[in-house]
């Protein structure tokens, strides 16, 4: 792990020069304080190859439960979102009393043909106290487990007890973690498949082969389903799509939808949520961009929190249908950021950044700039020939 706090020597000799009776323990302070762990994607690759992605799930759907029996103590908004005709930019900002956190992710299902992921994302902890950063971290990757985690959550609280078969509708990107999360917190061993694009699904089956799941490739959504106790919907589409239609449910199916985002975007036809107990994360948040956009703005749903504690019934009988009507909300980031935060300290992994300047005058900012002023006139490569 490398350590970045001392800061290049010209700017430690400026920061000598401003008359600090202890000049290197004060560099120390100030530079823990304000130099935030960095975890990039490959030390997040690292740290969850070590950790086990079955360990990672478990990890964050429990940071997720504990963070919803607190739901109360959260400054809650829905997301801010910046639309355009390929895609979404969205920022996800929460807080409790002493922590800050936001997310930057984007959503642009035509990116894999310029070679990029269709979801990129990196995230920020701060100290409610002072403002300043403590955690810089990619969360493509971790998007896609705390994802995964919140989808089990939902079933491990509202699927039938003793479920073991799910229909995976969309296998893109995210399909892998939402099977093997399915699998080891809720007891999948069964996995119907199906995708427009028959190489996804290759993909999906090759990448869980070792897994221990019984993997069936279908011919289409209505094959798939048949015989499903939990139904997962992840299609990455920006389209009004009717996925799941209401002659396709069976008494009892949890029916888990992730892939609807945004406003515009759905998999669910309308007849499916008429028929189901809905539950949804952050209800203002879900009534613009899940699946519910679609009905009434008095159409009944229930808070994922309020089933976790007790304050509401999650399924009310055994042949009930229910529906999960996921959009990802801050909260689950704010977790899963605390999680790999915890984890990164705990296994050494990650770097200090200097993102905040380091000042002897926290009062003169403008006082970095006037400090050997001969070497900052230099390019940094001169500078470190020198």
């Amino acid at each position: 792990m490398a350590i970045y706090i001392a800061t290049r020597p010209e700017e430690t000799a400026c920061i000598d020069k401003q008359g600090l009776q202890d000049p290197k323990s004060q560099r120390m302070h100030n530079t823990q304080n304000t130099t935030p762990l960095y975890l990039s994607a490959p030390d997040a690759v690292a740290l969850v190859r070590r950790k086990g992605l079955k360990n990672c799930i478990a990890g964050m759907a429990e940071h997720i439960r504990a963070d919803f029996l607190r739901w109360p103590e959260f400054d809650k908004s829905a997301r801010v979102a910046n639309h355009s005709k390929d895609g979404v930019i969205e920022l996800m900002p929460i807080s409790d009393d002493t922590t800050y956190s936001f997310k930057y992710v984007n959503g642009h299902p035509k990116n894999t043909a310029l070679g990029l992921s269709t979801v990129m994302a990196f995230g920020v902890l701060a100290d409610v106290a002072t403002g300043a950063p403590t955690f810089v971290s990619e969360l493509t990757l971790t998007t896609a487990m705390r994802t995964a985690a919140t989808s089990a959550l939902a079933a491990q609280t509202l699927a039938r007890p003793g479920s073991r078969v799910m229909a995976l509708i969309g296998n893109g990107a995210q399909s892998e973690f939402q099977a093997l999360a399915f699998q080891h917190l809720v007891g999948i061993d069964t996995v119907r498949l199906f995708d427009l694009d028959p190489q996804a699904t290759a993909k999906l089956v090759a990448n869980l082969s070792a897994s221990g799941l019984t993997l069936v490739v279908c011919a289409s959504i209505a094959e798939a389903v048949q015989g499903a106790d939990i139904v997962t919907t992840v299609t990455a589409d920006k389209a009004c799509a009717t996925i799941i239609t209401a002659d396709m449910l069976q008494p009892g199916m949890h029916i888990n939808a992730v892939g609807g985002d945004c406003p515009g975007k759905t998999e669910l036809a309308a007849g499916v949520l008429a028929a189901a107990k809905v539950f949804v994360e952050f209800t203002p948040q879900t009534r613009i961009e899940g699946d519910i956009q679609q009905m009434p703005a008095d159409f009944a749903v229930t808070e994922l929190w309020e089933v976790l504690n007790g304050t509401r019934s999650g399924r009310d009988s055994a042949a009930q249908i229910t529906v999960f009507d996921s959009v990802g909300f801050a909260l689950e980031d704010f977790s899963a950021l605390r999680f790999m935060h915890d984890a990164a300290l705990a296994l050494g992994y990650g770097e200090r950044l200097a993102l905040i300047p380091q000042m002897a005058d926290p009062k003169n900012l403008f006082g970095t700039l006037l400090c050997n002023q001969d070497l900052a006139a230099q390019p940094r490569a001169e500078r470190v020939a020198a």
